[in-house]
């Protein structure tokens, strides 16, 4: 008897320091900083843990911890990546049909994080095939609403932009806690070498057509803002031509109102004045005569003469004032 009871005091204390290990062992846990955690109870989600550190909870098996990454993610569609290489390419996936009916290939990456971890570990049974899946749809649904111009030149960026539109609205849809955060096409291209090669012949075609369009129009603006400068020129030059006439016959019509005071004034006079005045400005190098009423000339009194001597210069005079003479 005395046996038996040593065994089951025994046993107990073993059980006893098992249960108390357990439960010191499993009710504390951390957190990094790089994780999130999601607290199960029987089983059943109870609550998320964001916040890092060192936290508790009831020991195994009444409540459980799962822990899931804050890092993001990295989906690659259409191609298989390692050490920065491309290792593998999924044709299959990637060849889709353009909305004007030809045929491309295109592949993306799609970051993504996990923004809710109770719905991304319970939600679903792989979150990250139905984001594949999600991302093949929205991808041939932008490709197939868009011309392969457009998808294979300048229309790559609204392509991205609809694609990740597309994708988010999904991911919302199916509440696996999943958040897109971008897409990234890498390669959109033609399938094969011929109609590769076809392709850029057109591309290049349209792009010389630009280029020509382009000179065209610089060497037309260029035409216009010289013909708008020639025209500016006249117009200024026929202004200032304006102008001038203008003055101009202000001043001759208040010359000839000066004169008509005067003619009213001395009419006689005025008039031999003109005359004489005509003859000088019509004449000027011309000698007068004045004709006597008998029918016979008097040469007028020759003053040319007497101002060409006055013009001589003068001798020089010394101190005195006289005049040297050699």
């Amino acid at each position: 008897m005395i046996s038996l009871r040593r065994i089951y005091v025994t046993s107990g204390l073993v059980l006893l320091i098992l249960v108390l290990g357990i439960t010191a062992l499993t009710s504390w846990y951390t957190v990094d900083e790089s994780e999130q955690a999601v607290i199960l109870t029987f089983g059943e989600l109870e609550e998320g843990i964001m916040e890092p550190g060192l936290h508790f909870k009831m020991p195994w098996p009444i409540q459980e911890v799962r822990k899931t990454s804050k890092e993001t993610y990295s989906l690659q569609f259409g191609y298989r990546e390692e050490n920065g290489e491309v290792v593998e390419e999924i044709e299959q996936d990637t060849r889709m049909i353009t909305g004007d009916e030809n045929i491309v290939l295109a592949d993306l990456v799609v970051q993504w994080k996990i923004t809710n971890p109770g719905k991304f570990l319970y939600n679903s049974v792989d979150p990250e095939n139905i984001l594949y899946n999600a991302t093949s749809a929205s991808l041939r649904g932008v490709i197939g609403s868009s011309t392969i111009d457009s998808v294979l030149t300048s229309g790559k960026a609204e392509v991205e932009a609809s694609v990740r539109e597309h994708l988010t609205a999904l991911m919302e849809d199916y509440d696996i806690g999943i958040s897109i955060m971008a897409v990234k096409l890498q390669d959109v291209e033609l399938p094969n070498e011929a109609v590769r090669k076809a392709f850029t012949q057109v591309t290049d075609a349209r792009e010389m057509m630009n280029t020509k369009i382009n000179e065209a129009n610089k060497y037309s603006n260029k035409r216009t803002e010289e013909a708008e400068g020639e025209k500016d020129a006249l117009i200024f030059k026929a202004q200032g031509d304006r102008a001038a006439r203008i003055e101009i016959a202000r001043g001759d019509v208040a010359i000839f109102n000066a004169l008509y005071n005067e003619y009213k004034n001395q009419p006689d006079i005025t008039r031999k004045r003109l005359v004489l005045e005509t003859l000088d400005q019509v004449l000027p190098n011309a000698d007068i005569y004045i004709m006597n009423d008998d029918g016979g000339t008097l040469k007028y009194l020759p003053l040319r003469p007497i101002e060409s001597a006055n013009s001589l210069p003068k001798p020089a005079t010394n101190q005195e004032g006289s005049a040297k003479n050699e």
